[in-house]
């Protein structure tokens, strides 16, 4: 799936001078799925969110290159054919240290015609680079 530029990003996240306008893709998500900036989420929930959007829109690539090495699979399987993404809540981000944070976060698709949501507290650590990785999650109900 592909996105104009403009376009609402499918993370959510509000512009900051608005309390119901979405920022437009190229200034939210897309800096970090692409160009110079590419990887460089400035925090966990930038990452997290990064990251949704990329299951959004089919960016396989982009998910495991920000998956820490000890915990990331050889490869992603393809959406179910009729998944679709319908928006992410993010509840609580905790800086745990320079190095340590958390997401919490509820991401909402439907599947068969069946609404479905995933719960899930996650974990990122930042490399030696000062990349945020996501490292693994624990799933909530």
């Amino acid at each position: 799936m592909s996105l104009a530029p403009d376009a609402p990003c499918p993370c959510g996240r509000l512009a900051p001078d608005s309390r119901h306008a979405v920022r437009p893709y190229r200034d939210c998500c897309a800096r970090w799925h692409q160009g110079p900036a590419r990887l460089q989420a400035p925090d966990a929930e930038s990452l997290m969110r990064s990251r949704y959007s990329a299951y959004v829109l089919g960016l396989r690539d982009y998910l495991l290159d920000t998956w820490h090495p000890d915990t990331r699979p050889a490869s992603l399987a393809p959406d179910e054919p009729g998944l679709r993404w319908l928006g992410l809540e993010v509840r609580r981000h905790v800086a745990q240290d320079e190095r340590h944070a958390m997401v919490e976060f509820v991401a909402r698709c439907k599947l068969g015609g069946r609404a479905q949501r995933l719960h899930e507290c996650s974990r990122f650590e930042r490399d030696a680079q000062g990349h945020w990785l996501y490292l693994d999650g624990e799933f909530r109900d």
